[in-house]
């Protein structure tokens, strides 16, 4: 183990200086226009292999089971994981307060399940369809190919800059001690993933299912105080709810539509998470029948549990405690039912919980970076690209680290942090919306040539609903938040939705320079080969090709 861990931190040093002294690939990312000349490679180990389908748009990973360690039950934690953080113990409280009554909570949370379903259903027919680790990144790139390299040189700077464990952590860094603990277990989440692939997916399956054992005890608990079982009512000198009268269950439930835009909208951020196996399918056993079975099942505990975890709350919690207690709603469960002393356990258990969460969110972003690396638009890809020296991604899971590091150390508490947590999230609406409205062009007799016919298709309604429900979460960040609902004190709130979009014109941009108006102005076209590394993992190389006609990249 210690061996282990020193080689972890002699692999750390070399990542860092590849990154210093630039990459150490025998052919350069951009050959000069006057010298070509055949890629050759070793036979990669393991018989792994990659092959380029005949639309030499897309490469499907064909990968040994040796290096496929992700099974049913891993893929539902890496989904169940990424939804459960800290938001099913606070966020009930911050539902209450947009939605104004009990019944319009559990509305929302419904409305929130449907969405979700949808957003499950589109990509789960893409992971069938497309069944190689990327998510967003291969689908776009399939859907979406001329300009070629513009949408992966626009998804790719996202890519690297998006720092998503700051969601995880969902603490404000105020004192040096919290900072210190966030990078002991982001550190430790790095080691995990990076060194001890077997055992971190294990820790990390481990954390799913204690999460969801809680939950269940939660639940449990509620139902049974509301049935008046002896052992579970509602402490002494605190109030005794009457949430579930049909007069109070409905009272209060005029908020007007901005408080209805507004609880909707944290609400389907509260089931985001839906993709998270689509990320690592080049690693998952039997991709299309495991993606196929894992993400409905994993939704559907997500769903059950959200509304199950509600009616206890408010079982236990009055609705005047959880409009102004200003603490979250398992807090107050965890006193009124099991007393005051249980705090403690219950921030151990949010402790763990962000831990699962944030080991979610590593393991499959680390790959995202990696899959960047494959494509070869980077600098250092194969830098990106390596699997070495653990057979694990960790220069991904490095980057990754590394800038949530540095955001989280450097950024001070109220408005900035908050800004840098929103701007990780629009993004993701952004790319639904070019997925989900891909999916749909792919039905059009303009898409014939694609031939898309995966083994799952989702109904066109259903596709029609994710597209609009993420119309719908891109615009609401630039409507006036309502009263009590400020996103930031000092900045504009839709600041973080302008760095967002000026971020992706940033990438077109690089695109333009790099793909389009140099190789134009010099003569030559880019093309992809596929090469081998000799960590047998597969990568495009961009070459430059004379190009009689001056055309650069189409």
């Amino acid at each position: 183990m210690i061996a282990r861990v020193c080689k972890l931190t002699s692999g750390i040093y070399k990542l860092s200086a590849r990154l210093m002294d630039g990459p150490s690939e025998t052919e350069p990312l951009l050959r000069p226009a006057q010298v070509q000349q055949k890629v050759t490679t070793d036979i990669p180990v393991e018989g792994y292999s990659s092959v380029q389908d005949e639309s030499d748009h897309n490469v499907f990973d064909n990968v040994p089971d040796a290096k496929k360690q992700i099974g049913l039950a891993s893929a539902v934690m890496l989904i169940f994981n990424r939804v459960f953080g800290t938001g099913v113990f606070a966020a009930p409280s911050i539902i209450l307060r947009s939605s104004g009554s009990v019944g319009m909570t559990f509305i929302m949370w419904i409305l929130g399940a449907l969405v979700a379903s949808t957003g499950t259903a589109v990509f789960v027919e893409f992971g069938t369809g497309l069944p190689r680790s990327g998510g967003e990144k291969t689908y776009m790139e399939y859907i979406y190919r001329r300009p070629r390299f513009m949408i992966t040189c626009f998804y790719a700077i996202y890519g690297l800059l998006i720092v998503n464990t700051l969601n995880a952590l969902a603490i404000q860094p105020t004192t040096v001690n919290v900072r210190v603990v966030a990078f002991l277990c982001s550190t430790f989440c790095l080691a995990a993933h990076g060194a001890f692939l077997d055992y971190g997916l294990k820790l990390q399956n481990a954390l799913g299912f204690f999460k969801l054992s809680v939950l269940l005890i939660i639940a449990v608990s509620g139902l049974f105080s509301l049935a008046g079982v002896p052992g579970f009512a509602v402490h002494a000198g605190y109030n005794i709810p009457h949430n579930f009268t049909w007069s109070s269950f409905w009272e209060g439930s005029d908020i007007g539509m901005n408080g209805f835009v507004t609880g909707m909208y944290n609400v389907i951020w509260a089931y985001n998470g839906y993709s998270n196996a689509n990320y690592a399918l080049s690693e998952v056993q039997d991709p299309v029948r495991t993606i196929k079975r894992a993400a409905p099942l994993a939704m559907v505990l997500v769903a059950i549990a959200y509304l199950s975890v509600n009616v206890a709350y408010f079982a236990v919690v009055s609705k005047q405690d959880m409009l102004e207690g200003g603490t979250m709603a398992a807090a107050l469960f965890f006193r009124n039912i099991f007393g005051p002393a249980t705090e403690r356990i219950l921030s151990a258990i949010i402790a763990l919980s962000i831990l699962g969460n944030l080991l979610s969110m590593l393991f499959t972003q680390g790959r995202v970076v990696q899959e960047l690396g494959r494509e070869g638009v980077l600098p250092l890809s194969s830098f990106f690209a390596s699997n070495k020296p653990f057979d694990t991604p960790l220069a991904g899971l490095f980057t990754q680290w590394l800038i949530s590091v540095i955001t989280m150390v450097a950024s001070p508490p109220g408005d900035a942090y908050l800004f840098f947590v929103n701007f990780s999230s629009y993004p993701i609406t952004m790319f639904n919306i070019l997925v989900s409205g891909g999916l749909l062009l792919l039905y059009t007799p303009a898409f014939k040539s694609y031939e898309w016919s995966p083994p799952f298709q989702a109904w066109k309604s259903v596709v029609i609903f994710f597209f609009l429900s993420n119309i719908f979460l891109a615009i609401v960040p630039m409507i006036p938040p309502s009263p009590g609902f400020d996103v930031y004190e000092h900045l504009p709130y839709w600041s973080h939705v302008l760095l967002a979009v000026v971020i992706g014109i940033l990438g077109i941009i690089y695109w333009f320079v790099f793909f389009y108006w140099i190789p134009k102005k010099h003569g030559y076209r880019i093309v992809q080969e596929t090469v081998l590394q000799d960590d047998g993992v597969s990568r495009n190389v961009l070459r430059r090709i004379p190009n009689g006609s001056g055309e650069g990249c189409t």
